[in-house]
């Protein structure tokens, strides 16, 4: 059993920020489980622009307001707490976030922790074995 709180993750390798988001990455690939867990926070005022080419991500909305673009559709759907949306196809996309956003993100395959967005909006392809 593996039980962890954010308070262990905070200031780590595992606390990644950047201008727009903070994510704080509770299970990675190293747990072995085959998916990861994150909080993840989403400044207010801000808009990011996504595209997982290589993982599904499954979001779910624990705080705040705003939107989700599909950028393939250009369909909007709002973010409130208690929505969940699933980019099971690989969806570019972007968030606007109206007020700050917190929310719970699960990707498989899991992040070692080590990914950073390329240019695209892409998290590599990284196992624990590279």
């Amino acid at each position: 059993m593996l039980v962890r709180s954010l308070a262990e993750i905070e200031g780590t390798d595992a606390d990644v920020t950047s201008d727009t988001w903070r994510s704080k990455r509770i299970i990675l690939a190293k747990e072995g489980v085959g998916f990861s867990v994150h909080e993840t926070t989403l400044y207010e005022g801000t808009e990011s622009y996504f595209w997982y080419a290589n993982h599904i991500e499954a979001v779910f909305i624990t705080h705040g307001e705003g939107e989700i673009e599909d950028l393939a559709t250009g369909e909007v759907h709002q973010l409130a707490p208690g929505t969940l949306y699933l980019l099971n196809d690989h969806d570019k996309h972007k968030v606007r976030v109206r007020k700050e956003i917190r929310c719970v993100c699960v990707f498989n395959p899991p992040v070692t922790g080590r990914e950073v967005h390329d240019e695209n909006g892409v998290y590599p392809l990284i196992t624990e074995d590279a």
